[in-house]
């Protein structure tokens, strides 16, 4: 069985080198690649491949959020995260999203192979230090940490965009936060750059969808 994969990167140069190298491996075929997670999803429905593989911090949609809508709309396809993040949010917000398989980009080419055959026949990878730490949550009768949306924004501007959410004005949510206009504005100007989002509107849409602003 030729395993059929669509690579997602935004960085141009190793998007390249990750799809010449995987286009070398036995019964591989890259099918295509995106450069962020819209894109991903949009190639997803058109080239239905057996595995995808996601880097998470991409532009305009991010791996997490495009996992979600992929693993949603086609169950068939496996993600496999690859990607420079290694901290618990990241991992078990992909996890949750779908993602059957998460590497870190220090993978040689053996593991990644390795990894792409284990999720395109149903199985769950995770590079080794990614797996003591999900096996030790399990250990400890945990399913893992509370994952809060958007793990790419700080504690604070979270809390400002669920303000936001919740209709505030940048002037209340200072109020509240006991914090300066000013400050507010930033963190707003912040959360919109992480998000990928134009205006307010936009980004209460996604914090909605996210749960926030309830």
């Amino acid at each position: 069985m030729v395993v059929r994969v669509l690579v997602v990167d935004d960085h141009p140069l190793y998007r390249e080198g990750l799809v010449t190298a995987i286009s070398t491996m036995p019964d591989k075929e890259v099918v295509g690649e995106a450069g962020d997670g819209a894109e991903a999803v949009r190639l997803a429905a058109e080239l239905v491949p057996e595995v995808i593989v996601m880097d998470l911090h991409m532009p305009v949609l991010n791996g997490v959020d495009a996992t979600r809508q992929v693993t949603a709309e086609h169950p068939e396809i496996a993600v496999l995260v690859l990607t420079m993040l290694e901290n618990d949010e990241s991992v078990f917000a992909a996890v949750r999203a779908g993602a059957r398989g998460y590497l870190l980009k220090g993978a040689d080419r053996a593991e990644i192979g390795r990894a792409l055959d284990a999720v395109a026949h149903g199985e769950v990878v995770f590079s080794a230090a990614i797996a003591s730490r999900v096996l030790s949550y399990f250990a400890a009768g945990r399913a893992g940490p509370e994952v809060s949306p958007f793990p790419e924004l700080t504690d604070r501007e979270r809390e400002v965009l669920d303000l936001v959410a919740r209709g505030l004005t940048n002037a209340a949510i200072a109020r509240q936060l006991v914090v300066s206009d000013k400050t507010v504005r930033n963190h707003v100007s912040n959360v919109f750059a992480k998000l990928h989002v134009a205006n307010r509107p936009e980004a209460i849409t996604r914090a909605r969808d996210a749960g926030l602003g309830q």
